[in-house]
């Protein structure tokens, strides 16, 4: 796990005045950036032996890509793995969780309050844990060990490049990637200028709340693990911004990426006006776009959603 790919991205935006890298995070043996969180929140506790294989039971809200690498490690030292997801899991991901045999209960009604999916599953996991006082949920909104995992993601994008990191792009969830990337930067005394990528319509930097399409970047409740300091700037990005994104890696670099891999890229370009010539940008693509086949990287389910727009990646010059 982790030593993943960085590559040079020189088709992207051909006019960019700086060097572009990408950290293909999709190469984790789980599919994503995930399974770093997901290995630091369970080892301590299963090397110390709080969980015992064939007897503990590990509970987590989440609908991606975090289940799928908490489910990987428990199957492998076989602890029973309960996920929470919501009714807007993809059948793919619920097929994965279930193929390494994981047990999924799913969400139905959102929260009567914000009519959002998160505080509904944190609601049910609250009460699995407490009819199940031996039960352990590694709280991935919370828990300091997920920023934790990610002080070597950002060690390993220092080393590949001497240290020579000028911009750090980064889309925010849970806040783990980020802060823990930060905190490397600030320890090491690198000058890196970190971009926080939100979402549109996410609550993490204040907005208000509001329904998004593009699962695993922004949230509808700022995440615990949220703190000040940790930006140099915040980019919002919209689910069209993040589509577009994702069909030009395809056409000019043949990266297929997910969502949040999309929301970086989009960043990237509005962040143009600030890089100076040479200087190194990195971004951060969290996971592969094979889980998103029949959203973001599907003609129809764009058309159903944005009309028709594949003229925003299709007619640009290289």
């Amino acid at each position: 796990m982790g030593n993943t790919p960085l590559v040079r991205l020189e088709r992207l935006y051909p006019a960019f005045p700086g060097r572009v890298f990408a950290k293909l995070e999709s190469f984790n043996p789980g599919g994503s950036v995930k399974d770093r969180s997901a290995l630091s929140l369970l080892r301590e506790r299963i090397e110390n032996g709080d969980l015992i294989p064939g007897e503990s039971t590990v509970v987590e809200s989440s609908s991606g890509n975090l289940a799928i690498g908490l489910a990987q490690i428990c199957r492998y030292f076989d602890i029973h793995f309960l996920c929470v997801v919501d009714a807007k899991t993809s059948v793919q991901n619920i097929a994965i969780l279930k193929s390494f045999g994981a047990e999924v209960e799913v969400v139905t009604e959102p929260d009567p309050h914000n009519g959002e999916y998160l505080p509904a599953r944190l609601r049910r996991v609250r009460e699995l844990l407490a009819a199940n006082p031996r039960a352990y949920c590694p709280d991935q909104y919370s828990n300091p060990l997920n920023p934790r995992a990610h002080e070597e993601t950002m060690r390993e994008i220092a080393a590949a490049l001497d240290g020579g990191v000028d911009h750090l792009f980064c889309a925010v969830s849970t806040f783990g990637t980020l802060r823990g990337c930060a905190r490397y930067v600030a320890e090491a005394g690198l000058s890196t200028r970190i971009w926080a990528v939100d979402a549109v319509g996410s609550a993490i930097f204040g907005q208000r709340p509001r329904p998004r399409l593009i699962p695993g970047h922004g949230a509808s409740v700022r995440p615990a693990l949220f703190e000040e300091g940790h930006a140099d700037e915040v980019v919002h990005v919209t689910d069209l911004e993040c589509v577009v994104a994702c069909r030009r890696l395809v056409q000019r670099e043949a990266i297929l990426a997910g969502g949040s891999s999309g929301a970086t890229t989009a960043a990237l370009e509005k962040a143009a006006p600030h890089v100076g010539p040479g200087e190194v940008c990195v971004l951060i693509y969290p996971d592969g776009g094979d889980r998103y086949l029949d959203t973001i990287h599907s003609d129809a389910w764009v058309r159903d959603h944005f009309g028709e727009v594949a003229h925003l990646w299709k007619t640009d010059e290289r």
